[in-house]
């Protein structure tokens, strides 16, 4: 059962208090989202955060996503909504009905869970939402990857701002113990939901919590496991600025594909190579997640022998000193959007007015009408996955094959992968 909150003790929640103030008075906010599924973990941050954005004038929001997956899991949500109505605080209850029995459960519902909350933000005009995550979430995710031999990104684990789908995914609480968390609530008298699913042994997490739990006899603690991540979010760190320094050595943009100096490129450690490589395909293709290891080294050593490459939606072709990498046309072929809106993940196209105007990839019988498409220097794979402005099934604008007609394509996100491409 989940109680309303009564009038906090400062002195208990000082150290919980001061972690909230460490990530967001740093970083200010005028509206706040916050994930609640009615667990301990996340009730508490709800309570802290509504503490903490009161009296800086900080409008806070509460959004629960029932998956449907449990009985009790609608009448959770409701007791959630409870509490915030209490606290007042506006509450959304979102609802995941996507689930078909097959393929990796948690990995699916955590997607549409991030999913529906960033639309749910992005509708109430909302930059950054917070999650419950624990130091001891960080621990059972090094020992995952420590299991799926993840190499130093991998092990760095959680960070505490991440930002994907438009939003800052804000973890203020990473570096508190989920005990931590359990007593202020219940010095505060505050009820939560447990999750029965915390005891099934089929998930991976569950296996992790287990076994950490054996591991304390030999004195591997969350706690040490979170401060090894933390150390390795360093390094992680370190590498990324030197793949910085890389990019801007050997990396040009032209025509939205990536084009890489090869003797450059093969002069860098092989780690950096693997890196610089993987932001490439990842900016290329607005994926979530760089491609596997072994995959990428295996693309990298074939790119140095001359051979061609396809990887994460992506082609990759060497050909006179340079590695161009570029979008698949398949992986674009059903993407659509409206004028003026996000397309692949990284593109937008403005222009002229017309009804009826859709965009999608420029493809072979669009690119047939543009008759100087070879004066761009572009190859005509990239060119085929290009976007292009539609009206039904007449062309109306391919920019980059050098047909304008009044628009532009303008690219999003440059920044965010090759920092220093930017300046």
């Amino acid at each position: 059962m989940i109680y309303p909150d009564p009038d906090p003790d400062p002195d208990f929640c000082g150290p919980l208090a001061a972690a909230i103030c460490a990530t967001f008075d740093c970083a200010p906010q005028t509206r706040l989202g916050v994930a609640v599924s009615g667990g301990g973990d996340s009730v508490a941050l709800l309570h802290l955060l509504h503490d903490w954005a009161q009296p800086r004038g900080v409008v806070l929001f509460a959004v629960t996503v029932d998956h449907g997956l449990r009985p009790e899991s609608a009448a959770e949500a409701v007791q959630v909504a409870a509490v915030c109505a209490a606290l007042g605080v506006p509450h959304d209850t979102l609802h995941w009905t996507g689930w078909d029995g097959r393929g990796n459960l948690p990995d699916q519902a955590r997607r549409a869970r991030l999913a529906l909350m960033a639309e749910w933000a992005q509708a109430r005009g909302i930059a950054s939402v917070a999650l419950g995550h624990t130091a001891d979430d960080q621990a059972e995710t090094l020992l995952m990857r420590l299991a799926r031999g993840s190499g130093v990104d991998g092990l760095s684990g959680m960070a505490v701002w991440r930002r994907t789908q438009g939003l800052a995914w804000v973890r203020p609480l990473l570096g508190q113990s989920r005990a931590a968390l359990r007593s202020y609530l219940r010095a505060r008298a505050i009820g939560w939901v447990d999750d029965p699913t915390n005891d099934d042994l089929r998930y991976d997490r569950i296996k992790a919590r287990k076994a950490l739990a054996v591991l304390a006899d030999l004195g591997v603690g969350a706690d040490g496991l979170a401060q090894t991540a933390q150390r390795l979010a360093g390094a992680r760190a370190a590498l990324e600025r030197c793949t910085d320094d890389l990019a801007q050595h050997c990396v040009q943009i032209a025509q939205g594909d990536v084009i890489l100096a090869q003797a450059g490129l093969a002069a860098a450690p092989l780690d950096l190579q693997y890196r610089l490589v993987a932001r490439a395909i990842g900016w290329v293709s607005s994926a979530e997640y760089r491609p596997r290891m072994a995959a990428m080294q295996a693309v990298v050593a074939g790119l140095h022998r001359g051979e061609k490459a396809a990887l994460g939606g992506c082609l990759l072709v060497p050909k006179s000193g340079a590695i161009r990498i570029f979008r698949e046309f398949q992986a674009v072929r059903a993407c659509r959007a409206v004028p003026g809106a996000l397309w692949d993940g990284r593109w937008i196209l403005r222009g002229p007015a017309l009804p009826d105007l859709h965009i999608a990839a420029l493809g072979a019988a669009g690119l047939a009408q543009c008759i100087d498409w070879r004066a761009v220097g572009a190859p005509r794979a990239s060119l085929l996955a290009s976007p292009a402005v539609w009206q039904q099934n007449r062309l109306i604008s391919a920019p980059l094959a050098g047909w304008h007609q009044g628009w532009q394509a303008d690219l999003i996100g440059l920044e965010t992968l090759f920092p220093s491409l930017s300046h």
